[in-house]
């Protein structure tokens, strides 16, 4: 019945299909009839592999729904699904669509598929009023692509600089329009992008290095946008002309400059690609390979021209720079100041020569900066406006020295007065006319004068010295010396008189004993030029240091002249003290008088024998008469018939003078000696004592007597001891001797003969 909801068989449910396709035009549209049912036709947009619901209008619950597709580019609609609400079918076709299903009358596709792009048709049996209706509804599904990953070709991924590079951004899919976009990104740097390129290519024409660097590109539609990985444009070019710098910095006229003594290093820069490489030459003789030389310890050989080769090996081409590099090193020392005076001024000297560049040299003084000059430079100021501790300071300044160097002046006038003094030269042959006046900044100028108060020679600073030829008429004369300086008025000056030297002596007459010590003083007395003093003998000759047993001893204006040991033979006479000068001689005599030590008394010899084995002497002696005594000299010879026969020699001295005896050794057995005695004092010897011979001592028998008879008891008693202990232990050989009994039971063969025997001997000797 129409309004209720019937079962109805797979055959009704086909028949009823039909009926509703007789409606259809062949294109798949519905008729326009007055009586046609209401249409609805709805756009849809899928994404291939998504899922999409198609609806099939509003209105009451449907007795029926069929769907049907019908594709792009035809005009048969085929069956896709047809439900009545208990039960749906799914025509196998539609598996080109997609997963497809029916929910609630809407056509569900899954996983979609390209190929359901086109028409689907939903119509719809319902009843409405009591009666049956149909109801269409188009839908026009379009299934959109999603680009794929974007690549990107380059024409040429490593072109030389100037050539043409076209870089294709290439999509395999998408649902068009398809828009791109690029970007650059340098080797070291971030990405750009490249505004206004949206083409899928663009070309690169012509090609430079700053289009080195990563390309990527990216795709984008209605659906999704994927960018691509990176492509490499390695632009080859270069090298560039070099470019060179030095460290430290320091820029000359003519290239680069260092300080002597540090390090320096050079760098070589040529943009290129591949990289370049670099070769050093110094004065066109290769140094160093690579971009940086360094040279540890920079000297003055390391001056020249360096050039720098770069290489592209790639290319095989080449460029070069070349630079000057000066080795600067300062003048040697500091700067020396100096000062000269001049006629109302004074004149300020700086140097410092050498150096490289030279130094430049600046005065600075008490009113303020002076001139200033490179090595030398000279200041003249007015004495006028100059007191005494004025500074002036000569600055020097080099690059290669970091605090500037100094020298400093300082004007002051010197202390006290010129001291004047007059030498000999040797031979006084000249006399030599010297003043000083020592001090002062500048020194001070000093010049002789004669009695007329004329200039003698030139003048000359701080020190002056004259010659005059020596003779006697110079004695009584005066000479002058004046002094000058810019800060001290009025001039100073010194006198100096020349005369002839006079001599006193302390004693003409000096007496000394015999060996003894005597001294002769001389003194000096005025003199101009200083006189020599000297001191001659009684032969007239000169008394030196190296003269035996003489001693000068110069003490001021004295000489005073020992005599040591004195001997009346060498040194008594008369001494004489001479001054010598250029101008005038004088002389002193002394005379020395040495006198003898009184003659000791004699000694005779009381005792003179031999010791064990003739290798020594006992010696003893006695004086005869009164007399100072100071010690013994024992004297020998040997025999006539020995060697060395009749030469006395010292056998014993410093002998005290109480001894009285002395032991003396060191005889030859073999040798027959003479023995003989003198008496000293001091230096006087007394007369010698008479020669005696050496004899043997006088012979004692009573400790020989003594001996014999010791050792004789010792012999006879060990022998009387041996003779006794034999016969004990052999009676039968000796048959008075009474033999021990036996004792009973024992067997005579078990008794021992060995039997041992004490005994006891005292024995007393008597001497």
């Amino acid at each position: 019945m129409v309004g209720q909801r019937a079962q109805h068989d797979p055959v009704s449910l086909l028949l009823l299909i039909r009926l509703c396709l007789l409606h259809l035009r062949a294109s798949g549209q519905p008729h326009a009839t007055p009586e046609a049912p209401a249409e609805e036709v709805v756009s849809v947009q899928g994404v291939r592999g998504g899922s999409v619901e198609l609806a099939c209008g509003s209105g009451p619950a449907p007795l029926l729904v069929l769907w049907s597709f019908t594709p792009l580019g035809s005009l048969v609609p085929r069956p896709v699904a047809v439900t009545d609400g208990a039960m749906s079918k799914v025509e196998a076709i539609a598996s080109a669509l997609g997963v497809v299903s029916l929910r609630n009358g809407s056509l569900v596709l899954g996983e979609l598929r390209e190929g359901a792009r086109g028409h689907f048709l939903c119509q719809v049996l319902h009843v409405a009023g009591g009666q049956l209706h149909t109801a269409y509804s188009h839908v026009t599904l379009a299934v959109l692509v999603p680009v794929s990953k974007p690549q990107v070709r380059l024409s040429n991924p490593s072109p030389v600089e100037g050539a043409s590079v076209v870089a294709t951004c290439a999509v395999r899919e998408g649902t068009e329009p398809v828009t791109f976009a690029w970007q650059h990104q340098a080797s070291q740097g971030l990405g750009e992008a490249l505004v206004g390129v949206t083409e899928p290519l663009f070309r690169l024409d012509p090609v430079n290095r700053t289009h080195l660097g990563w390309y990527m590109c990216s795709a984008r539609n209605s659906v999704n946008r994927l960018s691509s990985d990176g492509a490499f444009l390695d632009v080859i070019y270069g090298p560039d002309k070099p470019v060179i710098t030095v460290e430290p910095p320091g820029l000359a006229e003519e290239g680069f400059w260092a300080s002597e003594r540090e390090e320096v290093t050079l760098s070589c820069l040529a943009a290129s690609n591949p990289p370049s490489h670099y070769v050093w030459l110094r004065d066109h003789t290769q140094v160093h390979t690579g971009p940086t030389y360094i040279i540890a310890r920079a000297g003055r050989v390391h001056t020249g021209l360096y050039t720098c080769l770069a290489h592209n090996s790639y290319l095989d081409s080449r460029t070069q720079t070349t630079v000057q590099l000066t080795i600067y090193y300062p003048p040697e020392g500091q700067p020396s100041c100096a000062v000269h005076p001049s006629p109302g001024a004074v004149t300020l000297l700086c140097a410092w020569p050498g150096g490289l560049p030279p130094a430049q040299l600046q005065w600075e003084g008490p009113q303020g900066p002076g001139p200033t000059a490179p090595s030398n430079v000279t200041w003249s100021h007015a004495a006028a406006q100059l007191s005494s501790g004025s500074v002036f300071t000569c600055t020097g300044q080099h690059p290669a020295l970091a605090p500037p160097a100094l020298c400093t002046v300082t004007l002051w006038e010197p202390l006290g007065r010129p001291t004047c003094w007059s030498t000999a030269t040797m031979g006084h042959q000249f006399i030599m006319l010297s003043c000083e006046w020592p001090g002062g900044e500048p020194p001070a100028t000093l010049s002789w004068l004669d009695e007329q108060q004329q200039p003698l020679g030139s003048s000359s600073s701080s020190m002056a010295v004259h010659l005059l030829q020596a003779q006697e008429d110079l004695a009584g004369r005066e000479f002058t010396c004046r002094g000058t300086h810019l800060l001290r008025t009025p001039d100073p000056h010194c006198h100096l008189q020349l005369e002839a030297p006079q001599l006193d002596v302390a004693e003409p007459r000096v007496s000394v004993l015999e060996g003894g010590e005597a001294w002769l003083e001389c003194s000096l007395r005025g003199g101009t030029p200083p006189a020599q003093l000297l001191w001659l003998g009684p032969q007239q000759q000169q008394v030196d240091h190296g003269t035996s047993r003489f001693m000068l001893h110069p003490e001021g204006a004295q000489l005073r002249l020992g005599i040591y040991d004195a001997d009346p033979a060498h040194h008594r006479g008369t001494y004489q003290c001479v001054a010598r000068n250029a101008v005038g001689n004088s002389s002193r005599s002394v005379l020395l008088e040495v006198l003898r030590y009184p003659a000791p008394p004699n000694v005779t010899i009381s005792r003179l024998t031999y010791g064990r084995h003739r290798r020594e002497v006992q010696l003893q002696w006695a004086i005869a008469g009164p007399g100072n005594l100071t010690g013994f000299l024992v004297q020998r010879k040997a025999s006539a018939l020995g060697p060395g026969a009749g030469t006395w020699e010292t056998a014993a001295s410093d002998i005290e003078p109480e001894s009285r005896g002395r032991r003396l050794g060191g005889l030859d057995p073999g040798v027959l000696y003479a023995f003989r005695i003198l008496a000293l004092n001091h230096h006087t010897a007394g007369h010698p004592s008479e020669v005696k011979i050496p004899v043997d001592p006088p012979f004692s028998a009573y400790p020989a007597v003594l001996g014999a008879a010791g050792t004789g008891m010792v012999v006879a008693t060990v022998a009387s001891l041996l003779v006794f202990q034999y016969a004990a232990r052999h009676p039968e050989t000796f048959p008075c001797l009474e033999t021990p009994t036996t004792t009973p039971g024992l067997d005579p063969a078990q008794e021992t003969t060995d039997a041992p025997v004490n005994v006891t001997i005292t024995v007393t000797a008597t001497p």
